[in-house]
């Protein structure tokens, strides 16, 4: 067995920190949490000491492109890369997430199921993986990679030989889906709108997949036992989503535009993600018609977070890393907290609502007797400063599945009383 004593509990619920308190844990799962005068400490267990430090639920990213690499939207997007390149790079980018505090990634496109399996045997150390294989979208959606003469493009290290998640039709989509899940999909990703990087006809307003084709995507995900995430910044695509009743928002920039849409997803148990950070990355760095777009979804994306807030409506913590440069996910932890979350709503964001939206939460996300121990500690409180959580040499331990795959803590030579 092992425990860790001594440091301040942020236990991932939203309920009041603990003091002093301790963690115990056998094998890859937690046995006790709380007081440290109420947890025993059985004899011949090794004991962490993290008096003075926080000690947390590891983090969750929501929405993540483990395969893409960082870009500008103005380049060749990593056409000229070999694919082995690139499946190397993935996988240093999948062990550089989990040294980021990062224990689960739920992946919203682009990633082959082989790297979930590479982690579950040890192959490579990463994060606890869900994956998506690809996007869902119509004949000319955000998924429809085809250049101006009808060349199809196999970009940002995608597998060519995964499926490439274009489907057409309720009866198309039912078929795709099957497909994806045939390939490993853990959840289904699909759109309902266009995007920020998207060609004329395929931007952030415009409609993608039509209400009888995205009830028809829901459904199916829903009878093979998968939830599903839904790419929908605004117009009359995104109600489309909700109506469908997408598990998740993702973007949703235009929400505050009909209150009504958000009082649906209060209703419904729908999960919004925002992505401050792939918005605030390409208003600064990007191509210049990219940065006008990208500020101005930002302007209407805070008013929507502020309302969503308000309407009770789950947010959830998810980077779009991939998108931009990975490495610095709980940047998003940072802009939640600027956008007008409070710390404490900033941590559940990636702790236990995230657990709960990803369908993991009976095993992670809080940290709790019987749940799997996926644990940070970290120099520094949240509470006061959620930038802690970025810095590196602050993470003093992160475990997965009771696993230590840093350790700085020292270890208590004497039991505690």
């Amino acid at each position: 067995m092992l425990a860790i004593v001594g440091g301040n509990l942020i236990d991932g619920s939203g309920g009041p920190v603990v003091e002093n308190a301790a963690v115990l844990i056998d094998g890859e799962r937690i046995v006790e949490a709380g007081p440290r005068a109420s947890v025993p400490i059985p004899e011949g267990a090794q004991v962490h000491d993290a008096s003075g430090h926080t000690i947390m639920p590891g983090l969750i990213d929501v929405h993540d492109h483990l395969a893409s690499g960082g870009y500008n939207l103005s380049g060749r997007w990593g056409m000229d890369e070999p694919l082995s390149l690139a499946n190397i790079r993935t996988a240093q980018v999948i062990e550089d997430t989990l040294a980021a505090g990062y224990t689960t990634v739920r992946d919203a496109g682009g990633l082959d199921a082989g790297f979930k399996m590479a982690v579950e045997e040890g192959i490579i150390k990463g994060p606890r993986l869900i994956v998506s294989v690809n996007i869902m979208s119509p004949t000319g959606g955000i998924e429809d990679k085809v250049s101006g003469s009808g060349h199809r493009k196999v970009l940002l290290g995608h597998d060519p030989l995964s499926p490439d998640g274009i489907a057409d039709g309720p009866e198309g989509v039912r078929a795709k889906v099957r497909e994806l899940v045939r390939c490993g999909a853990d959840q289904i990703k699909f759109a309902t709108t266009g995007g920020a990087s998207g060609r004329p006809g395929n931007g952030p307003l415009d409609q993608a997949y039509a209400l009888d084709e995205a009830k028809a995507l829901v459904d199916e995900a829903a009878a093979l036992g998968r939830s599903t995430l839904c790419h929908a910044v605004g117009g009359t695509g995104l109600p489309i989503a909700i109506r469908a009743g997408a598990g998740s928002i993702e973007h949703g920039c235009y929400l505050a535009t009909d209150p009504d849409m958000l009082k649906m997803m209060a209703d419904q148990g729908t999960f919004f993600t925002p992505t401050f950070e792939v918005y605030d990355f390409h208003s600064t760095v990007s191509a210049p018609h990219i940065k006008v777009r990208a500020q101005a979804l930002m302007d209407i994306h805070i008013q929507s977070t502020e309302l969503a807030i308000k309407e009770g409506v789950r947010i959830v913590a998810g980077t779009d890393a991939g998108g931009f440069v990975h490495g610095d996910n709980a940047r998003e932890l940072e802009l939640m907290v600027e956008k007008g979350m409070s710390n404490m709503l900033a941590i559940q964001a990636a702790t236990g609502h995230a657990a709960e939206c990803c369908g993991l939460g009976r095993d992670v996300g809080v940290i709790a007797p019987g749940k799997l121990a996926d644990i940070l500690v970290v120099d520094g409180d949240p509470l006061r400063n959620i930038s802690v959580l970025r810095d590196r040499a602050r993470l003093l331990m992160i475990m997965k599945g009771g696993e230590a795959y840093s350790n700085r803590l020292p270890v208590l030579e004497l039991q505690p009383a």
